[in-house]
C-alpha cells in the first residue's frame, strides 16, 4: 500500500466515522440515540426523536463529510476520489469509535454521488422523494434511489465508474437488510412528520 492510498484511507475513513446523530443528540437532548428507536444513529432515527430541526441538521452534515470528502480528495489525490468515496463511506457504516456499529450511510452517500455527480445526486434525491411520497418507507426510497443511480450511470458513457455505483448500490441493500425482510412482512415502520 504506497504512502497516498493510505492517507486517502485514513482521512476518508475518520471523517466518515463522525457520528453526527449521536454528538447531536447527546448535546442538545442529553441523550443516546442508540437508545431510542431502531438504535441507529442516522437521521431517520433522530426524526423518531419528534426534534425535526436535529433530524434535518443530522441530515446535512452526514452528507456534508461525504461532500468534503471527495471534496478534499479531487484536491490532493483525483485519481483516488472513488476510493475516498467507498472509504468514507464504510466509516459511516463502521466507526471504530462506536465498536463498527454506524448508521446505514444513505445521506453520506448522497454526500459523496453528490460530490462526484451532480445529475446522479439528482437522479437520487427526485426517486428517494416520489418513492417516499408514495409509501413513507424511508428504507424503500434509499434502496431503490441508489438502484437507479447505478442504472442511471450505467445506460449513461457521460458519467463516472458505474462499478463503484454498483458497490454502492449493495452496501445501501447490506445495511437495509433487516429492513428488507420487514418490508417482506409488512412490518416496516413509515415515516411521519
Amino acid at each position: 500500500m504506497n504512502i497516498e492510498v493510505l492517507i486517502i484511507f485514513l482521512f476518508s475513513y475518520v471523517i466518515g466515522s463522525i457520528p453526527f446523530g449521536l454528538i447531536l443528540t447527546k448535546i442538545f437532548l442529553k441523550k443516546d440515540i442508540r437508545e431510542m428507536g431502531s438504535g441507529n444513529i442516522g437521521a431517520t432515527n433522530v426524526l423518531r426523536t419528534g426534534k425535526k430541526l436535529l433530524a434535518a441538521s443530522t441530515l446535512l452534515f452526514d452528507v456534508a463529510k461525504g461532500y468534503l470528502t471527495i471534496y478534499l480528495t479531487q484536491k490532493i489525490y483525483p485519481d483516488l476520489i472513488l476510493l475516498s468515496g467507498l472509504i468514507c463511506l464504510i466509516g459511516h457504516i463502521f466507526p471504530v469509535w462506536l465498536k463498527f456499529k454506524g448508521g446505514k450511510g444513505v445521506a453520506t452517500y448522497l454526500g459523496v454521488v453528490l460530490a462526484l455527480s451532480f445529475n446522479l445526486a439528482l437522479v437520487f434525491s427526485v426517486s428517494w422523494l416520489i418513492v417516499f411520497s408514495l409509501t413513507k418507507y424511508s428504507s424503500l426510497s434509499s434502496i431503490l434511489g441508489s438502484m437507479n443511480v447505478f442504472l442511471f450511470s450505467f445506460f449513461s458513457d457521460k458519467i463516472l465508474s458505474d462499478f463503484i455505483f454498483f458497490i454502492f448500490f449493495i452496501i445501501v441493500v447490506f445495511t437495509h437488510r433487516e429492513n428488507i425482510l420487514r418490508l417482506m412482512n409488512k412490518t416496516e415502520t413509515k415515516i411521519k412528520f
